[in-house]
């Protein structure tokens, strides 16, 4: 893990509204605080390409933590970013990118910020490969998608078809990397532009297409305990532990590299 500077359990629509709702003393467990307490719930807002992985984690990191419950609210980069900057509670904010995680620094929300993945994009097909994509070059007169330039997946895949002097237009933009798959999957699209670790993620309900030259545009993981966390130590924990050697075998196993 390199430090930056000195910075599902997908919650649910009704969970997600009470935490941006209420206060955080309001919000809190009663016996929240680290590993003594008796219970204790653990708010990781990340972004939405980690998923698989970060559940996984939560699963090992909540039997060494007993009584500890890790819940997550994944989506767009930005969108989390620019949540904790507003003030909604939660105690880690995981990136995929610096720019998103530069919001939250610019409000003055986060703690010591720390690199401790990356991934790569790469193009998806459903399972038969209808339009017969081998290449960005197929992309012309396909129905493909890819993720808005607002979210670190948009921005990677609008540099990766610059750099390769695509101007085949999608035929969406989706709010975030996953979005993007579930169009692939679904049958939506003949393709979409995703990271690996999402192909990885969907096994063999997707064909993945390696883009040459795609490493160029490395997306980076960047994670950070919020100011606002209402147990910073436990949050702090949870950092240490998706760096660990453990928690790296884990990321690895899905498909990213290291920082």
């Amino acid at each position: 893990m390199t430090t930056h500077r000195p910075s599902v359990r997908r919650a649910p629509l009704a969970l997600t509204a009470l935490l941006l709702a209420c206060p955080l003393a309001a919000c809190g467990n009663d016996s929240a605080g680290g590993a003594g307490s008796e219970t204790s719930e653990l708010t990781v807002l990340a972004a939405s390409s980690l998923t698989d992985a970060f559940e996984e984690l939560a699963t090992e990191f909540e039997a060494s933590h007993d009584g500890t419950t890790v819940t997550f609210s994944f989506g767009s980069s930005t969108d989390l970013a620019e949540q904790v900057a507003d003030g909604a509670p939660g105690d880690v904010l995981t990136t995929a990118d610096e720019t998103s995680m530069q919001l939250a620094e610019d409000a003055g929300v986060t703690g010591d910020i720390s690199s401790f993945a990356t991934n790569v994009l790469t193009i998806v097909t459903p399972a038969d490969n209808p339009a017969g994509i081998e290449s960005l070059d197929d992309l012309e007169g396909s129905t493909w998608v890819r993720c808005t330039n607002e979210a670190p997946c948009g921005k990677v895949a609008a540099a990766v078809l610059a750099d390769n002097d695509i101007t085949a237009e999608p035929a969406s933009l989706e709010e975030d990397v996953r979005a993007t798959l579930d169009k692939v999957v679904s049958g939506e699209a003949d393709a979409g532009l995703v990271y690996a670790t999402d192909a990885v993620a969907a096994e063999d309900a997707v064909v993945a297409v390696e883009i040459p030259g795609a490493e160029s545009a490395l997306t980076s993981y960047y994670t950070t305990v919020l100011e606002q966390s209402a147990d910073a130590e436990l949050a702090g924990e949870w950092v240490e532990f998706v760096a660990s050697d453990e928690g790296l075998a884990i990321l690895e196993r899905a498909g990213f590299g290291k920082p």
